[in-house]
């Protein structure tokens, strides 16, 4: 996979090629594995996902914002964000560190 946005079809073929499943098995395997993902997330849990990284929900609290034409204050509504946090292992992958990380 090659660029900055995979679709779900490019992933799904990703995960056929690499396991030789047939398109409906690798179709049904990324379903199910997004669904747990968002299913946990929207639920307020956190994800991990070893050798990867850490999606976690966070609660933002209500604010005053401003426009940034016109300066008026317009207040934000309180709302909930989700934070990734690479791991060591992704963050040496990246950095081309082909070693990996010693664990704490």
């Amino acid at each position: 996979m090659v660029g900055k946005n995979v679709t779900r079809e490019e992933l799904m073929e990703a995960v056929r090629q690499q396991l030789g499943l047939s398109r409906a098995e690798s179709t049904e395997m990324v379903q199910q594995v997004l669904e747990g993902i968002c299913a946990t997330l929207a639920a307020g849990e956190t994800m991990k996902l070893s050798g990867f990284g850490t999606f976690t929900v966070r609660e933002k609290g209500q604010r005053v914002g401003r426009n940034p034409k016109t300066g008026v204050e317009v207040p934000i509504e309180p709302r909930r964000v989700i934070r990734f946090n690479p791991s060591p292992v992704l963050k040496a992958h990246i950095n081309g560190n082909k070693k990996k990380p010693r664990s704490g």
